[in-house]
């Protein structure tokens, strides 16, 4: 499987198979370049703009934007967990959806804007990541702190930051992702330009994989 990261909280996963996935496609109001990407399901963890522009991906996609299981290609199976955007239970920014996505032998989560601590529930619901994409920018969600808390709570076998500021949106009020990887204990993380893992290298990868935001 290739991870590509858009910026902001847009990845782009190509399995072997040619199965492509979009996540929390963004709009052009966040400000990294707009593309256009064939995709077999987009994921949208929440209606915001800047993580449902579903017009970026070219084809008939599946659209996962609902709670449930869905599989949207032979041995693939997407499970939205619900969960909030926020500290108050959604009342201040609404509701968020946490992806499961099962393929190619790998379990990897999305976070999403995730905003609160993980109940017991949906620790349970996640059960064994193998690759987590998860949010370290605070303000609009967790954040560096409590994603390290979280980290520690579902022991992925590799991290990937997201929802940080870079040179893009350097007047949004969130953080870098600089104390989340002092967190880590990797300060010094050199950027990649992309994840490319399978179900038999995992042992073999970075707990941290810091990727480079590319059209």
């Amino acid at each position: 499987m290739l991870i590509t990261y858009h910026g902001h909280s847009e990845f782009y996963l190509e399995c072997a198979n040619g199965f492509c996935l979009l996540t929390d496609p963004y709009d052009d109001h966040v400000g990294y370049p707009m593309g256009t990407y064939r995709a077999d399901a987009v994921t949208v963890t929440h209606g915001h703009g800047d993580h449902s522009y579903i017009q970026k991906a070219s084809g008939v996609p599946a659209i996962i934007d609902s709670a449930g299981e869905w599989h949207p290609a032979p041995e693939v199976r997407i499970t939205a967990i619900p969960s909030v955007h926020d500290d108050a239970d959604g009342a201040k920014r609404g509701k968020n959806l946490i992806m499961k996505m099962e393929m190619e032998g790998l379990t990897l989560a999305h976070m999403g804007d995730q905003g609160a601590p993980l109940t017991s529930e949906q620790i349970a619901a996640l059960g064994k990541i193998d690759v987590l994409m998860i949010p370290v920018g605070g303000y609009f969600t967790i954040d560096a702190a409590q994603a390290y808390d979280m980290v520690r709570a579902l022991k992925p076998r590799i991290t990937i930051p997201m929802h940080y500021k870079t040179e893009v949106n350097g007047g949004w009020p969130i953080s870098d992702e600089k104390e989340f990887l002092r967190l880590m204990g990797a300060p010094d993380a050199a950027s990649m330009p992309l994840l490319r893992v399978t179900k038999g290298d995992l042992s073999e990868q970075p707990a941290l994989a810091l990727l480079k935001w590319q059209a």
